[in-house]
């Protein structure tokens, strides 16, 4: 059921805590002048003394009258009061109606002093670039992904066609290729579940230390150095966290895969370090390569950002290695930091959470 305004009710509580005020005052005044009044008429020589039924005649009638108009001043001082102090949230108000419409872009700015009104509105301002932002990503996210699988999806039924209009040219060459294009789909798809997985924080946590899922990750990509002429080099101390092993693993595979191969084409190499620095558990993850600038390495967290151009490589991935990364990091309430190295490659660094 529609109730009263919030203006209405502080006009009401204005006037009522004025009326009170008043009639407070007022008694107060009474009980002083009941000292000084006698209950009956005094007789003597001269002027007549008043007495109280005097006074009652001459004190009542003013009285009420002055708490009639404190009474409308006090509405009428309310109603404008309450409208003024009232103003933000109207505007507050109007911003929320136009971010339902899916106006993100406004702000309310408010100006004037830092007040509650005025914290309010700068946190809600806050909160619409942040959702701004996130609608921005996701719509970006939702057109790159569906750019990526509709290319290998295209060429399986390319591919079909042919060997269905001509079942002679169906060849080991063929299936071959149908293989990859469809292991090519199924590892986006698995990445994107991953993607989404870890942006939901739907995983147990546990104890990890990351220098063994450095070990881990390294003994398993070892083979892919070798056949890329890449040198790996794992180093660090036990370095203990917090959350889950699975992602953890992912993210530290996907760092040390990127580092292979995103590197020289000849004799590159790769160091992991591991170790708690300032009660942070620190993964680094460095390689050689090509230099980069800051504003490309600042993009390479992005979805399907594959480096210098978004061009299927051998072995170059579905280009969410480091989205998956950054994703795994913010479930975990760590950190991800990238930076160009001056001799080319480049330098990545996890925080985490540690623990004892």
């Amino acid at each position: 059921m529609p109730g009263l305004s919030v203006r209405l009710r502080l006009t009401l509580s204005y006037a009522g805590f004025l009326m009170v005020a008043g009639v407070l005052l007022l008694a107060v005044v009474w009980l002083f002048l009941l000292r000084y009044v006698p209950d009956e008429q005094i007789t003597r020589p001269g002027p007549a003394v008043p007495n109280r039924g005097d006074l009652v005649r001459a004190f009542v009638p003013p009285a009420m009258w002055a708490l009639f108009f404190l009474l409308l001043f006090g509405l009428l001082g309310g109603w404008i009061l309450a409208g003024r102090m009232l103003a933000p949230l109207t505007r507050i108000t109007d911003a929320t109606r136009r971010a339902a419409n899916g106006s993100l872009s406004y702000r309310i700015e408010l100006e004037g002093r830092n007040d509650e009104f005025r914290e309010l509105a700068d946190s809600f301002d806050a909160m619409l670039a942040r959702l701004e932002a996130m609608v921005a990503e996701q719509q970006r996210f939702a057109a790159n992904a569906s750019h990526e699988l509709r290319t290998p999806l295209a060429i399986t039924q390319t591919l079909l066609e042919v060997a269905r209009n001509d079942p002679n040219s169906v060849t080991p060459e063929l299936i071959e290729r149908l293989h990859a294009v469809n292991a090519r789909a199924i590892g986006l798809t698995e990445a994107l579940l991953l993607l989404s997985r870890a942006d939901q924080r739907s995983f147990t946590r546990e104890p990890v230390d990351l220098s063994l899922l450095a070990d881990e990750a390294t003994e398993t990509l070892l083979l892919i150095a070798e056949q890329r002429g890449v040198t790996l080099e794992n180093a660090g101390d036990v370095t203990p966290t917090i959350g889950s092993r699975a992602l953890l693993l992912q993210l530290t595979t996907n760092l040390v895969h990127n580092a292979i191969v995103h590197n020289l084409t000849e004799r590159g190499s790769v160091w992991i370090n591991t170790g708690v620095r300032d009660g942070r558990a620190v993964l680094t993850v460095e390689n050689t390569g090509e230099k980069l600038t800051s504003g490309l390495v600042a993009t390479l967290t992005e979805p399907f950002q594959r480096g210098t151009e978004r061009i299927h490589t051998d072995g170059a991935g579905v280009g969410l290695g480091l989205a998956i990364v950054k994703s795994i990091a913010d479930a975990h309430d760590g950190t991800l930091a990238l930076e160009p190295r001056a001799d080319g490659g480049i330098r990545v660094t996890v925080e985490l959470p540690s623990v004892a």
